[in-house]
């Protein structure tokens, strides 16, 4: 670093610098939710055991930090989350499409006048418009547009501007990127804490029943019927008044606040359709049956009055005195179910119980949520209607209006049960139960985040507890139905006891009226019961002793209390239950007492040292217990003297349950063996000692210890998880502790070690467990993340024989620095117990030696990689599979082991051992390896290697903040490295190697590991800071080199700045590979490079500009890379159909695409929709590239735009000005990428920015339903939404399997309901980056300008600025931007103008376009931008050649195609511009002199002639045929300038093509083929260009009006004409290339061979054979389609169409054709029409006539329009038919159609057979169809007359034509030939075959003119029978079984048929067979003439 100047150390600094270290130990407090932790109570020595629990669950968290890693909120807004405020900053940009929205008026409703097309072709006088221009009033000038300015300064002006107010951080713009491949962001775990389920808030609010008479007490529970289990402990709640409270006065003796509350908080883990909320209503035991007590409540009416009132008092006298007597009894009275199916209504808990298990413990966060913990988001959102949790889960108030009597026999929870589950079946226990009518009020909610004054269970008020709230709420514990896997973290010891039943059945007579009396004693006097029992509602908290309730005269009563008893933390031997039992006496008796004793049971607490629980049936002794008694268990007492008088002789008559709910107590055999063999290791015990029923020896203890740890993970998983925390520290202390065991040193490492192993794996494989996005187990990363800390090494080793330190009481809260007065104290301790040991033998000094090797305690990271390292077999393997685990764990304890060195001690190098740093190299080989030998194998292992690969990742980011860094990136290396070397599979590897890198990257220090102050700033430095070269470096031309050298990826670069080196390396290779599934690895290679760039730019310590100068520098070979990958970018002008930025439909941007004019890639220059990548790839060698999408393009760009702004720009220049012209070709190419890839998209669509977004929406929307479904807390919400998308974890989408169908959640529609202001901000935020995306292209341009002013290229260079800066006019700008582009535009038409007049001929065009464009915006600024450009480009052109001819014609073409095409063309405005134009030629005084005024004046009353014809066509712009009309009458107008006419071609195609009408769009530019084929052969002679329009015919015989005949054509070498692009060769080629795709789209492919006749000898004779291959594919296609979709193909349907009335104007009795879709039926055309003329006149004025007979123009109404329509069909003489084989042919190049219309002589149009005429119409069209529109006037009509039998003729021919036609199918289609067998030979055909027969056939006519027609028509039905018979044999062949008898019955019908004709066909006329006989030569027959004869003669011979 001695090499850096002060400026470069100053900033490494600032940027965190590397002295101080980056990792912070920190002791964070541990969250409490209670006022005080709950902790055991004061002045009692703890168990060591319980001791260790209880530190565990106070001490504070210890939290690794990095210090510089600002949270990521910090950073800037690196996640949008703290985007929030950001755009408030932004400015807001005008876009005029956005403008023009708001603007538009509503469409007018009402008729419109229909404009009646008068002659367009006459052009107003010029003084007319001229007059019409003068009198608007122009727009503000710019000031000093006009003054001379040298072209520097203008750029320097220009510039200035460009620089002010610009966006400092790009990336703040750009939508954040897709979160899937941020690999990098390592989830914090969530924070242990305790488990709350989803929870309820239920309030009693009131309890009354019929009649008041005494004190009821409700309690409430919750019960699963379906898992037949209770789900909560009891909440007991007194709602009685205070006169009946006063009634037992004598038996509280103080009430407790936390007695008082009337709200319980129930917790719910599993939520069910099955749990209710159980209300047990108990009332003072008084004499009588439960039934007996009750019936006042169900006969006295409180309303009755008079009578009841007394009895009432009576009852209540009564009460007051059982109350007073018997008040501390209590009896069941009754109850009442309430179910809360409806709260947890999610039909998804229908499902299978396993299914559930799924959703449960798999959130991503530690805990198992469920269903409504969404709800903890905040109080409102259940209130919402779509949470899983029911619909109508906001408060809800319940009424129970009536109870069940409790029956006195089944009081137990089974009966419970049985009568829960018919009550859900039925809903009504009335017809067995008793109900007693009441009402109890409650109020049942979601209970709030926070509640204010709430009781733990334990009774510890819970934050925030204010002082003054007097009746608290009560949380109630829960028992959930199944294992909730969520470790303790808080001191809880609850005992709870259930007496279940008592059986006093053959127990003397006085046992009826019994109650248990229960303690909990800790010694037998009676004084030793203890005050642990919870007391119930209004009374004390805390009671010594609790009675049952009592039924009456019962002698073998059920109990149903539940007893619930604070443990004590130290439990000894003489803990036990005491359980006393009496006979109450309900009557008051002279002087007996109430109770009467019946005898005793107990329950030891502590079996073996161990909690007792579970299910017990004791013996009940009949007599005071003996002394002692409580050491035994009741069931074995031994035998006592005197005995012990027993109930039943010792038979168990009492059962009991007990169940604990206990922190401290693990209730599992291993872990309880486990933890008590530690606890004897570590303090003073005497041995043997017991361990559950075994004793254990001083010499067994090492044995039974390693026994033990191998076991410990065969402990249920329960158990094992809710001791985590604890089990793991133990096992690591073991694995550090020197342990010297009766005199033998003991080493538990390797079995510790391997017990964590197995812990670890069973955790992972664990279903029930939920793991995070990297595939964690959730339980360890919060264990490893704030639980772990280094083990504290004992001070004091317990020795054999006699131990005596006890541990030191300071270590739980030192912090183990083991500093060296520590180690030398353990020496010497050692040192006496060796010496006073004689079974250590040999001298001092060799004791002392061994004993130092022993004691000098092991550091935990040695220990720990050494075991990683020395693992075999399995346990390696599973070390290896979860290394994230154990790289964690080394990760933290070497962050604490440096926190507590010696802080001189500093040197990275020094700080770990020699032994430890090749340890941990083995780790990364091993590691490395096994990740290589994974993704050999199948799919299945790839997702295991890609965790290994990412855990390592993690592993060396962590060692980069606490080892040398040299180390660590000599491990990156060898894992580089490694990879290669055993890898074959290139996107595999390079995805591997990206994840890993993209993680290094993220690293905080990642600038100062590359050194980023190092690279060769523009001052040459080299890239080695080497003297010698520093001294070269003055030649100039090395320094050259050595700039264009920064921006490649070159060694030196790799070798200094090694991270980065190492990913460009792997962007380089991505984009440059090949093969199936490369492209993911593409988007992840620019994902990664771009979140690191974005990062940086949203860093706050990367603020400075000169900061982001030094890391743009780092990262200039991105810029090669990304050159290099020119070909492969997506191609946005194919996404991007819109050119002519239309606001237009769906259906206009759907077509739009058809007709791309990007002349076929041929016009290099022609910017409209060129595909870029077509001109770049001329320049490149041929390979085929694997494309990237638009989002990885989109993501590739923003980087090298960030590159550029923050680059040095005069380094830019330099590097510019040296690169060869392909280069900057290439980059000019990358820009205008750039340009399409970053248009604003508007803020309808803002939300599609990009496809992320809304993947995002959706990603949301599908978190959002996980949350409801799972239910998690907000703060697992908050770290899900920091966790990527879990798409590459299948397992965490599994929950979401049945969303959709099960869940309530519903939305209105996929954007997710965006509120305005979000989509406001969306747009802002997303106008703010293109307008500076823009801004930075305009910069790059700038760059390039003047980089290359020096250089010779600057025309081709200036023609790819030009096509950029055109091209982003192109796109929608902001009005910011544009004014930028437009002053850069006139700096460079000022400083190459005459370049660009001379050379650019076809970007000035486009220039003139775009420009026009924008003189006709709505927005001032733009707009006065815009003319000021125009006008100087003008002028220059003008200061060039004196003459502005080009400029003139090029903005006249413009001007045509604007008008065409632009839908929301505005003229007003283009006006006002025309007028600013005008106002600058006049205040121009430098010109006033010359020809230039009038010449412009000249040219604008041109421009506004243009325009008239514009509105013109604006007003039919509702009538496609009449606005074709239009367009194709102005296209005639400019018969004689060319270009124009080419340019009207273009918009008649392009409007064809928005409306699908692809024939005549390809007709069209046919039409301009031909147009310029006519001007090349002027031009030039070469054998292979079409000899002008006559070549085209065999396309259309329509062509030839495009040959140049007229005298006053331009001659083509004039000046400014035919100076189109259009009008080259190539130009000629794109044109019919694009005719061939729209007739193949179009469906006519013969003529897409015609076409090709054309272009091949073009492409031949310019050798271009790769477009040779192309065509030639492409009439291959086109061949095919012939083949095998010929008969398939639609071509168009006509109908005639006539218009008559006055209203029609020029229409009025005009005829035409029209040509619509295939398959339009007559009613659609109808339909149409009507509509439309009915909205222009008034649906009541418009008529169509149905039929097609001549129409009578006196007998129309003159006021109504007449629409007459009717279909034609093409129409051929019998001579062309010879021509038209095909069915093409008989579909294309149509002039004449004809139609029918029936008649008879006496007017109707239909009669019988024999006096049916037809009228045939011929009609000739003016063009052949398809033309170039789609309706075309009829100039020519002939009618034929048929008679009746010619009628016949006709129709028998046309039936047996339909018969050859069915049989001759192939392949035969039975249907078709049945239908058509059955309407010839069917029975019941109606004027079928055999009448026409019999009709003409009968007889042999009179007149012998008609023998002919006679015998031809004998002559068809002889062909007739002939097919038919055949079309019967076809059938017979191809029909199925079941089709038999309709065969038959064809058969018979066909034979009948023929009988009947038979006579009749074979009857001949003799007379037509005489030889004499000669026919008359006038007599012609009209069948076998080319047309039919002439009205008048048919009907003179019919008459």
């Amino acid at each position: 670093m001695t090499h850096l100047n002060s400026l470069d150390v100053q900033l490494a600094q600032e940027l965190g610098d590397f002295t101080d270290d980056d990792l912070d130990v920190v002791f964070t407090p541990k969250e409490c939710r209670t006022l005080q932790p709950s902790l055991p109570e004061e002045g009692v020595e703890l168990d060591p055991h319980v001791r260790d629990c209880v530190q565990t669950y106070i001490r504070e968290w210890l939290i690794v930090n990095r210090k510089n890693q600002g949270s990521p909120e910090i950073c800037g807004f690196k996640k949008t989350g703290s985007r929030k405020d950001f755009h408030k900053t932004l400015p807001k940009q005008t876009f005029e499409s956005e403008t023009l929205e708001c603007s538009e008026p509503a469409a007018q409703a009402g008729p419109r006048h229909l404009n009646v097309l008068c002659d367009v072709s006459g052009k107003g006088p010029v003084t007319a418009c001229e007059f019409d221009l003068r009198s608007l009033q122009p727009d503000k000038r710019l000031e000093n547009l006009l003054q001379q300015v040298s072209a520097e300064d203008f750029e320097k002006q220009n510039e200035e501007a460009r620089r002010t107010n610009r966006q400092a951080e790009l990336f703040a713009l750009y939508p954040s990127v897709d979160e899937e491949d941020a690999v990098e962001i390592r989830p914090v775990p969530e924070c242990p804490k305790e488990h709350l389920g989803n929870r309820i808030l239920v309030k009693l609010l009131t309890l009354k029943f019929e009649v008041e008479i005494e004190p009821l007490f409700a309690s409430i529970a919750l019960y699963d019927v379906k898992e037949r289990k209770k789900i909560s402990e009891n909440f007991h709640c007194d709602l009685n008044s205070d006169q009946f409270k006063g009634f037992l006065r004598a038996h509280t003796p103080s009430v407790a606040a936390s007695s008082q509350a009337r709200s319980a908080v129930f917790s719910v883990t599993f939520p069910s359709s099955d749990i209710y909320l159980v209300v047990k209503i108990e009332k003072v035991l008084q004499q009588g049956e439960i039934g007996d007590c009750a019936e006042p409540y169900t006969v006295i009416k409180e309303s009755d009055g008079g009578k009841s009132k007394e009895k009432i008092e009576k009852l209540k006298l009564q009460a007051e005195s059982f109350c007073q007597r018997l008040g501390k009894y209590r009896m069941p009275f009754a109850w009442a179910p309430i179910s809360l199916s409806s709260f947890f209504n999610v039909s998804t808990l229908e499902r299978e119980v396993t299914d559930v298990d799924s959703v449960v413990g798999r959130s991503s966060v530690g805990e198992r949520r469920t269903l409504a913990q969404s709800r903890r988001l905040s109080e409102r959102a259940l209130s919402l209607e779509e949470n899983g949790v029911g619909s109508n889960f906001k408060t809800s108030t319940l009424s129970v209006s009536s109870f069940f009597k409790q029956e006195g026999d089944r009081l137990s929870d089974e009966d419970l049960f049985k009568f829960l589950a018919d009550y859900k079946r039925s809903s009504s226990l009335q017809r067995r139960v008793k109900s007693i009518p009441g009402l109890l009020r409650l109020e049942i909610s979601t209970a709030p985040e926070i509640i204010n004054c709430c009781l733990t269970p334990e009774m510890l008020p819970v934050k925030p507890f204010p002082e003054n709230r007097t009746r608290p709420h009560k949380e109630i514990l829960e028992f959930p139905t199944r294992e909730v896997y969520v470790p303790h973290t808080v001191y809880r010891n609850l005992l709870y006891v259930y007496p279940q039943r008592l059986n006093f059945v053959n127990k003397l007579a006085s046992a009826r009226n019994i109650t248990i009396k229960i303690q909990f004693m800790c010694g037998e006097d009676a004084s030793n019961a203890m005050p642990v029992i919870f007391g119930k509602s209004s009374g004390p908290e805390f009671l010594q002793e609790v009675y049952t309730a009592v039924t009456y005269h019962n002698k073998s009563p059920d109990f149903y209390e539940e007893v619930k008893i604070k443990l004590p933390a130290k439990l000894t031997v003489n803990h036990h239950l005491l359980f006393t039992f009496y006979h109450i006496s309900c009557q008051q008796k002279q002087g007996a007492s109430v109770e009467t004793l019946l005898g005793y049971s107990w329950l030891p607490i502590l079996l073996n040292e161990r909690l007792q629980t579970g299910s017990y049936c004791l013996p009940v002794a009949l007599e005071k217990l003996p002394p002692n008694y409580s050491m035994h268990s009741a069931e074995k007492v031994p035998l006592q003297n005197p005995p012990i008088k027993w109930a039943e002789g010792h038979k168990g008559v009492f059962n009991i349950e007990v169940q604990a709910v206990s922190s401290v107590h693990t209730q599992d055999n291993h872990l309880e063996k486990f933890f008590t063999l530690c606890h004897s290791l570590e303090s003073q015990v005497t041995f043997p000692i017991r361990v559950l029923d075994q004793k254990i020896s001083e010499m067994g203890l090492e044995h039974e210890l390693k026994l033990s740890i191998i076991c410990l993970n065969s402990s249920r998983l329960e158990p094992l998880v809710l001791f985590l925390h604890l089990v793991l520290d133990k096992l690591f202390q073991l694995s550090v502790q020197p342990m010297v065991i009766a005199g033998q040193t003991a080493n538990f490492s390797q079995f510790a070690f391997e017990s964590v192993v197995a812990i670890a794996n069973s955790l992972h494989n664990s279903k029930d467990l939920s793991k995070d996005q990297h595939g964690r187990n959730c339980l360890l990363a919060s264990y490893v993340h704030y639980v772990f800390r280094l083990p504290e090494v004992q001070r004091d080793v317990p020795k054999s024989g006699a131990p005596t330190a006890l541990p030191d009481p300071r270590s739980y809260h030192t912090y183990g620095r083991t500093s060296a007065a520590a180690v030398s104290s353990k020496l010497l301790q050692a040192r006496v117990i060796s010496s006073s040991n004689p079974d250590l033998a040999g001298t001092h000094s060799a004791a002392d030696e061994e004993v130092k090797n022993i004691m000098s305690s092991k550091h935990f990271h040695e220990e720990l990689a050494l075991q990683m390292v020395v693992s075999t077999g399995m346990v390696r393997e599973t070390v290896f599979k979860y290394a994230w685990f154990f790289f964690e764990l080394l990760v933290k304890s070497m962050a604490q082991h440096v926190h507590n060195m010696d802080k001189r001690d500093s040197f990275r190098r020094t700080r770990f051992s020699d032994r430890f740093m090749d340890d941990i190299t083995t780790i990364v080989n091993v590691v490395t390896s096994e990740i290589a030998a994974l993704l050999v194998k199948p799919q299945k292992e790839n997702e295991q290697a890609e965790k290994m690969n990412i855990s390592l990742a993690f592993f060396l980011y962590d060692l980069l903040s606490l080892m040398d860094r040299g180390f660590v990136f000599n491990l990156i290396k060898h894992y580089c490295n490694q990879l290669s070397a055993k890898l074959s599979n290139l996107p595999t590897l390079v995805s591997m190697r990206l994840e890993f890198l993209r993680i290094l990257c993220s690293h905080e220090h990642y600038l100062n590991l590359n050194l980023f102050f190092m690279n060769a700033d523009a001052a040459p430095a080299s890239p080695c800071p080497s003297i010698s070269s520093q001294n070269s470096s003055s030649c100039s031309s090395f320094q050259d080199q050595k700039i264009a050298s920064m921006f490649d990826l070159t060694s030196e670069y790799r070798q200094q700045h090694f991270l980065t080196g190492l990913l460009f390396t792997e962007l380089a290779a991505a984009l440059d590979a090949e093969g199936e599934g490369i492209s993911k690895v593409q988007r992840k290679a620019v994902s990664a490079v771009h979140s690191l760039l974005s990062s940086h730019d949203l860093d706050p310590r990367c603020v400075k500009p000169e900061v982001k100068v030094k890391i743009a520098a780092l990262y200039l070979p991105l810029v090669g890379i990304i050159l290099d990958a020119l070909p492969q970018l997506c191609d946005f002008t194919v996404a991007d159909t819109r050119r002519y930025r239309t606001s237009g439909s769906d259906e206009e941007q759907e077509g739009a695409g058809a007709i791309n004019q990007n002349v076929a890639l041929a016009i290099a220059g022609n910017n409209f929709n060129l595909k870029t990548s077509g001109i770049v790839l001329s320049s490149l060698p041929y390979k085929q590239y694997n494309m990237l999408n638009a989002d990885t393009t989109r993501n590739l760009m923003i980087c090298f735009l960030w590159i550029m702004k923050n680059a040095d720009q005069s380094l830019i220049r330099k590097w510019i000005a040296d690169l060869p012209s392909t280069q900057l070709n290439r980059i000019l190419d990358l820009l205008f990428i750039c340009v399409l890839c970053f248009e604003y998209k508007g803020k309808q669509s803002s939300d599609k920015v990009s496809t992320q977004v809304l993947q995002k929406s959706r990603d949301v929307k599908a978190r959002l339903e996980e949350a409801l479904l799972r239910g998690e807390g907000a703060r697992g919400e908050m770290m899900r939404r920091r966790a990527p998308g879990n798409d590459r974890f299948p397992g965490l989408n599994e929950n979401l399997r049945w969303k959709k169908e099960q869940t309530h959640w519903r939305q209105a529609n996929e954007k997710l309901d965006k509120t305005k202001a979000e989509l406001d901000q969306e747009a802002l935020i997303s106008g703010n980056l293109a307008t500076e995306a823009h801004l930075i292209i305009l910069d790059m341009q700038e760059n390039i300008i003047q980089a290359s002013s020096a250089l010779d290229c600057k025309d081709s260079l200036l023609g790819g600025v030009l096509r950029v800066l055109v091209n982003s006019l192109n796109c929608d700008q902001s009005t910011t931007y544009l004014t930028h582009c437009f002053a850069t535009l006139r700096a460079l038409i000022a400083k190459f103008g005459d370049l660009l007049f001379e050379e650019e001929v076809e970007q000035c065009f486009d220039l003139c376009h775009q420009v026009l464009h924008h003189c006709s915006s709505s927005m001032d600024v733009t707009r006065s931008q815009a003319c000021a450009t125009l006008y100087l480009l003008m002028r220059f052109s003008f200061g060039a050649t004196s003459n502005f001819a080009r400029v003139k014609m090029q903005v006249t073409m413009s001007l045509a195609s604007l008008v065409g095409r632009a839908p929301d063309f505005n003229e007003e405005h283009l006006r006002r511009s025309l007028r600013t134009i005008l106002a600058y030629s006049e205040e121009d005084t430098a010109m006033q002199m010359t020809p230039f005024p009038t010449q412009v004046e000249e040219l604008l009353c041109n421009l506004n002639s243009i325009l008239y014809d514009t509105v013109k066509m604006r007003e039919f712009q509702e009538d496609p045929e009449m606005l074709m009309d239009l367009m194709y009458r102005i296209a005639k107008s400019y018969q004689a300038s060319p270009d124009l006419r080419l340019t009207w071609l273009q918009n008649m195609a392009e409007k064809h093509t928005k409306k699908k009408c692809y024939t005549e769009a390809a007709m069209c530019l046919v039409h301009a083929a031909a147009l310029v084929a006519e001007y090349l052969s002027m031009l030039e002679d070469h054998s292979y260009l079409p000899v002008g329009s006559v070549s085209f015919q065999n396309i259309s015989s329509n062509v030839l009006e495009e040959s140049v005949v007229s005298d006053d054509t331009l001659s083509p070498d004039e000046d400014g004409v035919c100076a189109g692009q259009y009008f080259t060769e190539s130009g000629l080629v794109g044109l019919l290339e694009q005719a061939a795709e729209l007739f193949s789209t179009g469906g006519l492919y013969e003529t897409v061979n015609e076409v090709y006749k054309l272009v091949i000898p073009i492409l031949e004779a310019h050798r271009e054979f790769r477009k040779l291959t192309l065509t030639h594919s492409k009439l291959q296609r086109a061949f095919d389609s012939i083949v095998n979709k010929d008969h398939k193909r639609m071509f168009g349907t006509y109908f005639r169409v006539g218009f008559f009335g006055s209203k029609f104007g020029d229409l009025d009795e005009q005829e035409f054709v029209y040509k619509e879709p295939a398959i339009t039926k007559l009613p659609e055309i109808s339909h149409r029409l009507e509509a439309f003329y009915g909205q222009c006149f008034g649906a009541e004025f418009v008529e169509v006539i149905k039929d097609s007979t001549p129409v009578d123009k006196t007998k129309l109404d003159p006021n109504k329009a007449y629409i007459q329509i009717t279909f034609v069909e093409p129409y051929f003489d019998e001579y062309e038919m010879k021509d038209r084989v095909t069915y093409f042919e008989k579909n294309f190049n149509l002039r004449r159609f004809m139609y029918t219309t029936p008649f008879t002589l006496e007017g109707r149009p239909r009669g019988e057979l024999h006096e049916q005429y037809r009228r045939n119409t011929v009609l000739t069209t003016m063009h052949a169809f398809p033309y170039i529109k789609t309706r075309i006037s009829v100039i020519q009509k002939e009618e034929f007359v048929l008679t009746p039998i010619e009628v016949a003729i006709e129709d028998m021919k046309k039936k047996t034509l339909q018969l050859a036609v069915a049989i001759n199918q192939e392949p035969p289609d039975p249907k078709m030939l049945q239908m058509v067998l059955q309407g010839s030979v069917g029975a019941t055909v109606n004027q079928g075959p055999l009448e026409v027969a019999q009709v003409f056939l009968a007889e042999i006519p009179a007149d012998p003119k008609l023998y002919r027609h006679h015998n031809k028509l004998r002559l068809c039905f002889k062909e007739f029978i002939m097919r038919c018979g055949e079309a019967v044999e076809k059938n017979k062949r191809l029909i199925t079984a079941d089709q038999r008898e309709y065969q038959q019955e064809l058969k018979k019908n066909y034979n009948k048929l023929k009988e009947n004709l038979r006579p009749m066909i074979e009857r001949k006329i003799p007379e037509l067979y005489k030889p004499i006989f000669r026919v008359e030569s006038q007599k012609r027959d009209s069948f076998h003439r080319s047309s039919f004869r002439k009205c008048e003669t048919q009907l003179s011979q019919g008459s």
